[in-house]
């Protein structure tokens, strides 16, 4: 077998394994960093759509909800998730089909993942995050508490980076500079959770 194929086939078992070789790496933090990251994870309001009577709000999730269902049978289930990640993304500023991308590559929709790096739940946050930002009930396999850290984590690097997916991604897997992640989660992203009505997502600033 050649390099270049058994470099795609690497690629393949670990989209399949809804895993990643790598994870976020702990960095200091600056006092008002820290604390702008620890708030913006504490907030307890109620998930949900913007509006949850919105056509489109409602053809959103009836079209993410069918490219879900194979994954997540359970109707409720789905919903619940759908939300938390239409919630939690555009409240960090992102787009939720990015989202959707990066929890397909890092944990295939699996709500228990746990990596040989030791990262969490579907979004595959490290624990060294719960004490630099979290609190003593901050529970990594939790749904809302895990989108939370990851997009709250996710948007901390694209602002490091200014706006630069490709090196807030690499940061974001511990693998920065590198292309085979960001590559799997962009190729997530527009094959699979691609949203192509206007108006309808946050995309990434």
């Amino acid at each position: 077998m050649t390099g270049n194929r058994l470099r795609i086939v690497c690629v393949l078992l670990a989209t399949a394994a809804g895993g990643a070789h790598a994870s976020q790496q702990y960095e200091p933090l600056a006092a008002s960093v820290q604390a702008a990251l620890h708030l913006a994870v504490s907030d307890h309001a109620a998930p949900d759509l913007p509006d949850t009577s919105s056509p489109l709000a409602q053809a959103w999730l009836d079209a993410m909800s069918q490219r879900l269902a194979k994954r997540m049978p359970d109707d409720v289930g789905r919903m619940e998730f759908l939300k938390t990640v239409h919630y939690e993304a555009l409240r960090a500023g992102l787009d939720p089909q990015l989202v959707l991308g990066l929890i397909q590559v890092e944990s295939g929709f699996r709500k228990y993942a746990v990596s040989g790096a030791g990262a969490r739940g579907y979004m595959q946050v490290m624990p060294f995050w719960v004490k630099l930002i979290g609190s003593t009930e901050s529970n990594l396999f939790h749904l809302r508490t895990n989108l939370r850290f990851g997009c709250t984590i996710l948007r901390h690097y694209l602002d490091i980076e200014k706006g630069n997916l490709f090196r807030a991604l690499g940061r974001y897997n511990g693998s920065l500079g590198r292309a085979e992640y960001p590559n799997l989660v962009r190729g997530a992203w527009e094959r699979h959770w691609s949203w192509p009505v206007s108006g309808s997502d946050a995309r990434v600033r």
